[in-house]
């Protein structure tokens, strides 16, 4: 994986999940653009969700933002160690799954805030100003979420 651009990779991790998804009885659709939230448009039976996918190659998935909607998903895809021709780990997160996790986070690290808003972390500076936004995801923290798929759309 280590020859393919970010860029492709972090479409390939967005094709993987529209496509596990789908095998899932989900519609997926990609959204276009460069500066977009949401990631694909997904559909079932009674109920429309968005996905925000973060596909990795090393240790971590930096900067990442929140999800905000009930029926929103974030799906982390992890490229770390596997060939090209080997499946990526999923892990996959509702946002009470997202909202949990950031405030563990923001209880370990000093300096930190949570957007309510958007579910996103904040790290001030000394002076009280926002320095930083989005927060560093390990495998070891959403290690509970592998292949949690889900069965509807909340």
């Amino acid at each position: 994986m280590k020859e393919i651009s970010t860029e492709n990779v972090g479409l390939v991790g967005e094709y993987l999940v529209a496509a596990e998804l789908c095998k899932r009885g989900f519609y997926a659709q990609l959204t276009l653009g460069n500066h977009k939230k949401t990631d694909l448009l997904i559909e079932s039976e009674n109920a429309v969700g968005c996905v925000s996918v973060k596909t990795k190659r090393g240790a971590t998935w930096p900067r990442v933002k929140g999800i905000w909607k009930e029926c929103d998903l974030i799906v982390f895809v992890d490229f770390k160690n596997k060939s090209i021709d080997e499946r990526p780990d999923f892990y996959i997160l509702n946002t009470n799954d997202w909202k949990n996790l950031i405030k563990k986070l923001n209880r370990k690290k000093q300096g930190s805030l949570i957007d309510r808003k958007t579910n996103t972390l904040y790290w001030e500076d000394e002076e009280g100003f926002i320095t930083w936004q989005g927060c560093q995801i390990s495998v070891t923290q959403v290690a509970e979420f592998k292949e949690k798929w889900p069965i509807k759309i909340k």
